[in-house]
């Protein structure tokens, strides 16, 4: 990144969001989803302005755990680029990430990023608004958006929201919606895309579980 922010000044001109993706793709070429997740991560740590340290906390213990000693100095100082950046490419970068990776590991990559908004207890406004943006870069069905987000940002119908159902549903299509969801975001799904997708699938599966256990037993029906 310093050698495209010294570029850009012999040639005169602004350092751009041309001059960042450069860089991310010079570095997603060896590092792929780590440079993916950083890059993302700093625009989600962004939104409201200030990076917290509950956040930067929760970033570091994620990718210590996921990519052990893969994840060094030399990826903080990404991690560090991307937020002194101050101008992510998100388009770029999301649409590159499309490209690389299916449907369901994108789905569980937005998981993650409300995990970071909510590291200090609560998702605000403008985290929100971040994540929404990526996730309709991304390409994530709204229904499915919906339910990552009530999972982090809950009102009186979330429990139904993250099933992808409205409360007026029948105990069956409520039965039905979590057996379709359960299905779709087993763990399994993405076991093929290596541990650093694992646990937040593990954990947006006990979320539909723990989902559809609470309006079961509001219903009171087994």
């Amino acid at each position: 990144m310093n050698n495209a922010r010294e570029r850009a000044r012999r040639e005169g001109r602004a350092f751009t969001e041309d001059d960042i993706y450069s860089y991310y793709q010079s570095r997603s070429s060896t590092n792929d989803v780590q440079t993916m997740l950083m890059a993302l991560s700093a625009a989600v740590m962004l939104a409201d302005g200030k990076v917290l340290r509950s956040e930067l906390d929760f970033v570091k213990a994620f990718f210590a755990q996921q990519f052990g000693r893969a994840f060094n100095r030399n990826s903080l100082q990404t991690l560090k680029q991307f937020l002194d950046s101050g101008n992510i490419p998100l388009q770029q970068i999301c649409q590159d990430i499309r490209l690389r990776m299916p449907q369901e590991a994108r789905v569980h990559l937005v998981h993650y990023l409300f995990a970071i908004a909510k590291a200090d207890g609560v998702v605000s406004e403008s985290e929100l608004n971040v994540v929404r943006n990526i996730a309709n870069m991304l390409g994530i069905p709204q229904v499915e958006f919906e339910s990552l987000k009530n999972m982090f940002y809950r009102d009186v119908d979330s429990d139904y929201k993250i099933l992808g159902i409205e409360p007026t549903a029948t105990d069956d299509e409520v039965k039905k919606a979590y057996r379709q969801m359960a299905i779709k975001f087993h763990p399994d799904k993405v076991a093929q895309m290596g541990e650093e997708f694992q646990k937040g699938a593990k954990e947006k599966f006990q979320k539909i579980q723990e989902a559809y256990e609470s309006i079961k037993k509001n219903r009171g029906f087994k």
